[in-house]
């Protein structure tokens, strides 16, 4: 594939401004200054650099972000910052969205990408992909609450009970919940239901995917072909 269509796939502008970074000396391949935009090169392990920064060819661009406090999993933010403001603008330029939502005051793992397979799958009621969650609750919690939420709950608008996956108690006011279904406001309202109240909310994981240990609140890395796997997505 051509150097300038390669910026362009991967958010650096239009084929004209994608020919002005190379022309300009802005771009490297293999640690070396290409000043010519249209040379054919192979994408397979693909790494090029722009201004500096290296970038894999991807061919979709899927990634995960360790979501803070303060902002929207929107496209258009009405109330705070949008997550997608975490990013690289080349990455926001190639149309990425979070798969599902986190609420503006939730933490924790957020997926991202521009594949709309792999944002389906993930996303899809019938597969039922586990996400666990780390729940900090106002009152104590006990066995019984745990329980209930094992038995199952009936929220408002809803017909039938749901059922928490997997529920434990990991201290006195923190509770560890595995659900398969991504209802509105799902975690808030079970706790609620069984009559405890959310003060602070935390994704841990989604499917075998857990959020690594050193990638601080506000930083995102790319999915690896591992990652995906954990997702039970196959490339």
């Amino acid at each position: 594939m051509q150097l300038e269509r390669i910026l362009q796939k991967h958010g650096f502008g239009s084929r004209r401004e994608c020919r002005g970074l190379v022309r300009r000396e802005r771009v490297a391949i293999d640690g070396r200054v290409c000043d010519d935009p249209f040379v054919e090169l192979d994408t397979d392990g693909l790494v090029f650099t722009v201004d500096g920064v290296d970038w894999p060819y991807a061919e979709c661009a899927s990634l995960m972000l360790h979501k803070p406090a303060g902002y929207e999993c929107s496209r258009k933010p009405k109330h705070h910052a949008g997550v997608l403001e975490l990013l690289p603008v080349p990455l926001r330029e190639r149309d990425v969205q979070p798969i599902g939502r986190l609420d503006e005051d939730t933490t924790g793992l957020l997926l991202i990408t521009d594949d709309g397979q792999l944002n389906h799958q993930l996303s899809s009621a019938r597969r039922k992909v586990p996400k666990i969650y780390l729940a900090t609750t106002k009152h104590r919690l006990d066995q019984e609450q745990i329980g209930r939420l094992l038995a199952g709950v009936l929220l408002a608008d809803e017909v039938e009970p749901i059922v928490a996956a997997a529920a434990e108690m990991v201290g006195e006011n923190q509770l560890r919940l595995t659900l398969t279904e991504g209802k509105y406001h799902q975690v808030k309202r079970m706790v609620a239901a069984v009559g405890n109240r959310v003060e602070a909310l935390h994704r841990e994981a989604v499917g075998e995917l857990t959020l690594p240990a050193d990638l601080k609140p506000g930083e995102w890395r790319w999915l690896t072909a591992d990652d995906l796997k954990k997702l039970g997505y196959a490339t």
